[in-house]
Formats: C-alpha cells, sequence, structure tokens
C-alpha cells in the first residue's frame, strides 16, 4: 500500500495564500489556511517568514486605533511560489513596496472577506470550496483591444444528498467607489463576454468554433455583485441600477435570458451566509441564495 503524501507545510500554504489572494491580513489567513487554529500560530509563521524576507506587511489603522498587519509576497516570495504545486500555470503578482500594498489594500481585502463569507459557509453545509477555488483579477478578451476583468472567479461544488453540482461564477466587489452606471457597465462587459467570439490571426474563421470562453468554461459562469461601504438605501439604489441595465439593454437582456445574475451585501453574506436568501435577482423576483438564482 502506497504511503500518504505529506501535508503541506503551513508556511508553504501562506505563501500560495498570498500568491493566489494578493495581500491578506493574519486574521484572514488563519480563517482561510487553519480555521480551527490559533492566531499566534498564524503570527509565529508569517513573522518567520518575513524574517528570510519572504513577506512583507503594511499595517493598517482603523478608527479605534487598532493596528492591523497586511500581508503580502516580496519578490524573492514570489519567486519561490512558482514553483508551488497548487499555483502551477498562474503567474504571482509581487508588490514592490508598502507604498504598493496600500493603494490596493482596501478593495483587495474586501474580495478576500467576500471569498472567505463562502468559504465559510461551504464549511457549514459540507459543500467544496476552499482556498484555491478563488482566483482573483481574472482577465477575458472582449473583442476590439477590450478585455473584462473579473475581481474573482469562484469554483464552487453544491453537495446536495448524492448529487454534486459543479457551479462557477464571475464575482465582482464594489465598494461605492464608483458611479453606479459604470457599475451596471459591468453587465455590458460581460454580455459581450457572453457573445465574443475569437478571430485566429490570419486564418479564416471556423464554423461552429463558438463563443471564445467555452476555452475555459462548460457552461458560462454566473456573474455576482458584492457590494458594500454605504448605507443600505444607497446600496439597494445600485441594485435597482443593475436590474434597470438588464431590463433596459438588448445584450445584457439577452445574458440574463441564459445566465443567473445577483446582487448581494456583503454584510448579508457574512453575518447570514451566501447560501441564505440575500441575494436580489437582477432579472427581478425576491430574494434567494446565489445558486438558486
Amino acid at each position: 500500500m502506497a504511503a500518504p503524501s505529506p501535508p503541506e507545510p503551513l508556511a508553504h500554504q501562506v505563501l500560495a495564500g498570498l500568491a493566489q489572494h494578493r495581500i491578506a491580513t493574519t486574521s484572514h489567513l488563519r480563517r482561510m489556511l487553519r480555521p480551527n487554529g490559533t492566531r499566534q500560530l498564524m503570527s509565529r509563521v508569517l513573522n518567520r517568514l518575513r524574517s528570510d524576507g519572504f513577506v512583507d506587511c503594511t499595517v493598517l489603522q482603523d478608527a479605534k486605533r487598532t493596528r492591523t498587519n497586511a500581508w503580502y509576497l516580496t519578490q524573492e516570495g514570489a519567486r519561490l511560489t512558482r514553483d508551488l504545486p497548487v499555483l502551477r500555470g498562474r503567474p504571482p503578482y509581487p508588490i514592490t513596496s508598502t507604498t504598493a500594498a496600500s493603494l490596493k489594500t482596501a478593495h483587495t481585502l474586501t474580495v478576500v472577506r467576500a471569498h472567505l463569507a463562502f468559504a465559510e459557509d461551504a464549511r457549514r453545509r459540507q459543500d467544496e470550496h476552499g482556498p484555491w477555488d478563488w482566483t482573483p483579477e481574472v482577465s477575458h478578451a472582449i473583442g476590439e483591444g477590450e478585455r473584462v476583468v473579473a475581481d474573482a472567479v469562484m469554483y464552487y461544488t453544491l453537495v446536495e444528498s448524492e448529487q454534486r453540482r459543479k457551479l462557477r461564477a464571475f464575482v465582482e466587489v464594489d465598494r461605492t467607489t464608483m458611479s453606479s452606471e459604470r457599475l451596471a457597465v459591468k453587465l455590458i462587459e460581460y454580455a459581450r463576454l457572453f457573445q465574443y467570439e475569437a478571430q485566429p490571426v490570419g486564418r479564416r474563421r471556423q464554423a461552429g468554433a463558438g463563443p471564445a470562453w467555452l476555452r475555459w468554461y462548460p457552461v458560462f459562469p454566473r456573474v455576482l455583485f458584492v457590494l458594500t461601504d454605504a448605507s443600505r438605501g444607497r446600496l439597494e439604489n445600485r441594485m435597482r441600477d443593475l436590474q434597470a441595465m438588464v431590463a433596459q439593454h438588448p445584450l445584457v437582456g439577452a445574458l440574463a435570458r441564459e445566465v443567473q445574475l445577483g446582487a448581494a451585501v456583503l454584510e448579508d453574506l457574512e453575518q447570514r451566509g451566501p447560501a441564505q436568501a440575500v441575494w436580489m435577482p437582477l432579472t427581478g423576483g425576491r430574494p434567494r441564495a446565489w445558486f438558486d438564482l
């Protein structure tokens, strides 16, 4: 009988987690990689990696003057992660300075919060969704030299009795830093991706080649908007603007007839869970779970 594979050292998992998610706090990494472990364990590993020159941190300070470390890979740490099996084929994105980290921190940490809401809910429900099932900043061509960049692509296996449903989603995290109209335009970009067929350079178009997204996904991922950092009324108005784009734009309307589209408030995902009826379908109707949009 073959010997069991040895567990991946926590230090390697931390490096891989930072390569995957760009920036994360000590608490985020503990919840992601060692949900039953202590903060002290994670702090020891991070401090050792920092002394070895593989990670560094920027210090966050909230209104209560509480200081929190947000960790990221150094150039040397990013080089080391290229050989980690869980990151095969995914280029690392090193952050070269504390200043560069501070520019990315607020949005990136909010994206990590969204991932943790799904991961912790999956653990409670005994579904399958872990640290490597969430890929940030995924870019796809949509024609005319333009690209749509999703804040994350989520892979999730829903376990229901003896059935397993493999689900995917493009996730857009909105911190209310852009206008409501610019947020809604994201739906047009996904509608263009849905229809886009790549033209091979120097070759005649092949009949029946199908849309470009089939190279990566067996079915087009649903599109989920996660909203935060504003009053409840303002966030609900932004959801209504997304619904208006579905109703008024012909390309987006065609997308909505084939793809599930929804929006929810991040704090609802964290407090109640993504599997609860907290998602507003962008085609209208009552709130529901994200996988039932």
